[in-house]
């Protein structure tokens, strides 16, 4: 049986030529995985090399931007104004501005006093970001202080610049809602904004004033920040303000220019939503019939662009005023989303994206202190491929928006000659 077995395995490792495993494979195959392991570290490490090099070089050119701002050249200075409007406005930049907050405050401060109009406004809109990277807190208070009386004596100083005077207007309203510590402050704030708006109030006799479109154009950005600060004043502050205004801003809306119209109506409706049942308004029919004219005009001396932005926000007014009622939008950003359900979240939603522009929804995700406004919790940590995994493809998202545009232009043709304002044509 012995012999029989030995000359089997013979018969078969001369069939299969099969050769025992030896020490050098088994080294070999260990030297395998150690090599494709070595190449993984060293690919990753390069990675992590070249995302450390881009940074170095992106601060390096934030620095030169910095450096910049107080260059003889007004070209040079307007160039380095806005590189660093863009890095805030698209990236969260703490820990790099902390360091450097009151250097670049001086730089502000510098443009807003000696430059002319464009360098002004771009120096004022990045005091605005200035202050939205560092959020709420003393850093912030520090920049806000040292601006504060430029922009205000700016805005006061009827020679100024008018496109200065209109971006200060702006800057400062959202400065004050981010960095202003006293709320008695905050109302002398307000009552500035109050001494340009009530200029384009129209007369107890009916007669209008005479104010030009860039002066008009001053008067609306002064209404929108004071509309802006009106949504963190006190119960019994907001009450003053409406036995004040209420009756006084309606006159706005016979405003010949669009957006003091749309300003004054929204203006409006974030009033009433905050002191519905708090305060009894007298002219409440009237206003409802002046903001239905408004939802409907037709008059042919309007251009039509004008008339179908403003039939479409004096809608959502009118519900607004009659009903209580907020027409609700979704922002989506990331994996997250936030519903705009009140017309206090619209202002404060509408000021940030102002300045921030499209960087909006990187800020909702990522800015600690916007977070904070909108209630959103701590940021989320989610890893590229995760986020990649959750997107969907082009091929979806094409499908899915031909069936929604189908949707959207059936529902349109249904109602087409259904329409309030057919009688234009």
């Amino acid at each position: 049986k012995i012999c029989s077995l030995k000359s089997s395995l013979k018969g078969r490792g001369q069939q299969g030529n099969v050769q025992p495993f030896s020490d050098e494979d088994s080294s070999i195959e260990t030297l395998s995985h150690c090599s494709s392991l070595s190449e993984r570290t060293s690919a990753a490490e390069e990675a992590g090399e070249t995302e450390e090099m881009a940074q170095e070089d992106f601060q390096y050119k934030l620095k030169v931007y910095i450096d910049s701002t107080v260059d003889k050249s007004a070209k040079t200075r307007q160039g380095a104004l806005d590189g660093l409007k863009t890095a805030m406005a698209t990236k969260i930049l703490y820990e790099f501005i902390s360091e450097r907050r009151m250097t670049i405050t001086d730089s502000i401060e510098r443009c807003l006093k000696k430059g002319k109009g464009v360098e002004q406004c771009a120096a004022a809109s990045l005091a605005c970001l200035l202050c939205i990277q560092l959020g709420s807190g003393i850093e912030s208070e520090e920049v806000f202080k040292t601006l504060k009386p430029v922009f205000k004596t700016i805005l006061n100083d009827g020679a100024a610049n008018i496109q200065a005077r209109q971006a200060c207007a702006t800057s400062l309203g959202l400065c004050t809602l981010v960095a202003e510590d006293d709320i008695m402050d905050v109302f002398a704030t307000m009552e500035c904004f109050e001494s340009l708006f009530t200029h384009s109030y129209i007369r107890e006799d009916g007669s209008r004033p005479s104010v030009n479109p860039q002066t008009t154009q001053l008067h609306t950005n002064a209404l929108l920040s004071w509309a802006l600060l009106l949504t963190i004043c006190t119960g019994s502050h907001i009450r003053v303000i409406a036995q004040k205004h209420l009756s006084k801003l309606p006159r706005l809306l016979e405003n010949d220019n669009v957006n003091m119209r749309i300003a004054a109506g929204e203006t409006i409706a974030l009033l009433f939503e905050l002191i519905r049942d708090e305060f009894d308004y007298d002219d409440w029919e009237p206003l409802c019939e002046q903001l239905n004219a408004l939802a409907t005009d037709c008059n042919k001396h309007r251009a039509k662009t004008d008339k179908r932005k403003q039939r479409s926000v004096f809608r959502d007014v009118l519900k607004a005023v009659e009903e209580g009622d907020f027409q609700s939008e979704t922002i989506r950003f990331a994996t997250e989303r936030m519903v705009i359900d009140s017309w206090v979240k619209k202002r404060t939603y509408d000021a940030f994206r102002e300045f921030v522009g499209s960087g909006m929804n990187y800020h909702l995700q990522a800015n600690e202190f916007i977070r904070d406004v909108f209630e959103l919790g701590p940021p989320m940590l989610i890893d590229s491929a995760a986020l990649k995994a959750m997107k969907s493809s082009r091929l979806e998202r094409h499908l899915y928006n031909a069936a929604a545009f189908k949707a959207r232009t059936k529902a349109r043709n249904k109602f087409r000659d259904k329409r309030v304002d057919v009688g234009e044509f």
